[in-house]
């Protein structure tokens, strides 16, 4: 007896950003309906219901969430004002939701910290640039009469997009010129590419259980001395890297330097068991060797 298939009418914000971009086909191909909300009509949403506005009117915010039986949420400023816009928005969205409707959020597997075996029940233990989602992570989870699920993406690639172009953009130091690593290199990076994870959010939004919490990453977590060492065959170095020291990274980059600096490794096997969620495109490493993050 196969699974009967349960369509739903998706709000979904960020749907022109890396993620979202990725997630509103994935909606689409399992059948779903999609009410993109963009910043502008020249921002394409293909197969989406297009609503011209922005996250931070809260009025919009709360009439689109009434309308939904989910809201799917992938965007955020990115910068010192992510804290208030996002608690705003999320506010809003539990404020227009109807009992019994789904809220998936996006958070990132940063808040757990540095950890040989990061899994979602790993203590927060988050940098300072993310220290602000644990408050709104369980305000919406405990939130009465709703579906709430969030996501926990890794470092997100693919498409030649994300963090990964942070390698290539690295200083060339001496001679032979050699690519100056993103902090010491000794520190892991947890991953996923941005396909995979958008199948997550469509088997999150369609299996997962009120209140679930999962780890978007592949298992592949490898140091950022063997991604730049990849970085630097392809820009022509080859293969030659040098650390940077932790604190001219901080410096350099700020709170985002210093999540950088996590050390952290994941396999995300709760979502393979609870969801079949089976990622399958090449790793970040491969990525890179395979010349997805060459300069244009």
């Amino acid at each position: 007896m196969t699974e009967e298939l349960v369509t739903m009418k998706v709000f979904l914000t960020g749907a022109t950003g890396h993620i979202g971009s990725a997630v509103l086909p994935a909606l689409i191909a399992a059948g779903h309906s999609v009410t993109a909300l963009v910043r502008s009509e020249r921002k394409a949403a293909a197969g989406a219901e297009v609503v011209v506005g922005d996250i931070q009117d809260q009025d919009l915010v709360r009439r689109l969430a009434t309308d939904a039986d989910a809201v799917l949420a992938t965007a955020s400023p990115g910068d010192a004002t992510s804290s208030a816009v996002e608690t705003a928005f999320a506010e809003a969205v539990l404020d227009g939701l109807r009992p019994g409707a789904t809220f998936l959020r996006t958070g990132g597997v940063w808040v757990h910290g540095s950890a040989p075996d990061v899994t979602e029940a790993t203590p927060r233990n988050a940098p300072p640039l993310v220290a602000w989602r644990e408050a709104l992570d369980s305000r919406v989870l405990s939130a009465p009469g709703i579906r709430s699920v969030l996501i926990e993406p890794g470092t997100v690639y693919g498409n030649r997009a994300g963090i990964p172009n942070v390698l290539f953009a690295g200083e060339r130091v001496g001679e032979p010129a050699a690519l100056r690593l993103v902090g010491p290199g000794t520190q892991h990076w947890t991953s996923v590419h941005v396909d995979d994870l958008a199948e997550l959010y469509v088997a999150a939004l369609d299996r997962a259980e009120n209140g679930s919490v999962y780890l978007g990453v592949n298992g592949d977590s490898v140091t950022v001395r063997e991604l730049g060492e990849a970085a630097s065959h392809r820009l022509g170095l080859g293969g030659r890297v040098v650390p940077e020291d932790p604190a001219a990274l901080v410096e350099r980059l700020g709170g985002f330097g210093e999540a950088l600096l996590l050390d952290q490794q994941a396999t995300g096997e709760k979502a393979r068991l609870e969801l079949g969620w089976k990622p399958s495109r090449r790793s970040l490493l491969q990525e890179i060797a395979a010349g997805g993050y060459d300069p244009a």
